[in-house]
């Protein structure tokens, strides 16, 4: 009966795990899974050192791209805590968006958790996420109840990173709409993106995936539990009719 709720339990740590790993990924490899995007309407607006006007800016986990006015799509260098300079009508106004804003970004991939001499970026809780995750759905493979304790577990704390990483998002989203309203002369509008929401779907997963196998291992063990009185009550009443019978 440990099944109905176990095996549903692997397919949602299966599915949050993969959405984790993508959003990790993301800018600038992946281009449609940001976080932010910013249009912009009306007036001339350009990014760092790029003299071309642009027409949307996006921001992902290790990169921001922007697209210009041709068509074209430039990133800047990928790297933990990014920051971009906004310009309007050529330097009228300006704002940026420090790395103190992206760091966070990095706790999306566990791989990315590391000390460096760089600033450290908001989707390591991507990272940081999706390594917790992959360690859940291994031990939820695993048929012994004490493994799936842990895959429960495990689940819940990726479920609780992931969470983290997605107020980082709502964070940033919020940010970058406020700065982007203080350009000059120009429509921006600030819209969430499709790694957005990939995160805040794989949270959900990962919360109802530690419930499932946790209930799941419930069962198994009530029913274990339930067993194994019946077969001692079958023994002892067996030698009590030795007993009896002599």
């Amino acid at each position: 009966m440990g099944r109905l709720f176990h095996i549903p339990g692997i397919f949602f740590l299966f599915v949050a795990f993969v959405l984790l790993f993508l959003v990790s990924i993301s800018l600038p490899y992946l281009t449609t899974l940001d976080f932010a995007r910013v249009h912009f309407d009306g007036g001339k607006v350009t990014a760092g050192s790029d003299s071309n006007a642009l027409t949307e800016l996006r921001f992902g986990t290790w990169a921001d791209c922007w697209y210009e006015s041709s068509g074209d799509r430039v990133c800047s260098s990928a790297g933990n805590a990014y920051n971009v300079t906004i310009y309007s009508d050529n330097g009228s106004s300006s704002v940026s968006i420090g790395a103190s804003w992206t760091r966070g970004l990095a706790l999306h991939p566990v791989g990315a958790c590391h000390f460096s001499s760089r600033p450290f970026t908001p989707h390591a809780d991507t990272l940081a996420a999706a390594g917790v995750t992959l360690i859940a759905f291994l031990l939820s493979l695993s048929s012994h109840i004490t493994l799936r304790l842990f895959a429960s577990l495990a689940a819940f704390l990726a479920g609780t990173i992931a969470f983290i990483a997605f107020l980082v998002d709502v964070a940033l989203y919020a940010y970058v709409k406020s700065e982007a309203g203080k350009l000059d002369g120009v429509n921006a509008h600030t819209d969430t993106a499709p790694g957005f929401w990939v995160t805040f779907v794989s949270f959900i997963l990962l919360f109802l995936a530690g419930g499932t196998v946790c209930f799941g291992r419930r069962r198994d063990r009530m029913a274990g539990a339930t067993n194994y009185p019946m077969a001692s009550s079958k023994f002892s009443r067996s030698w009590r009719d030795r007993f009896t019978r002599s």
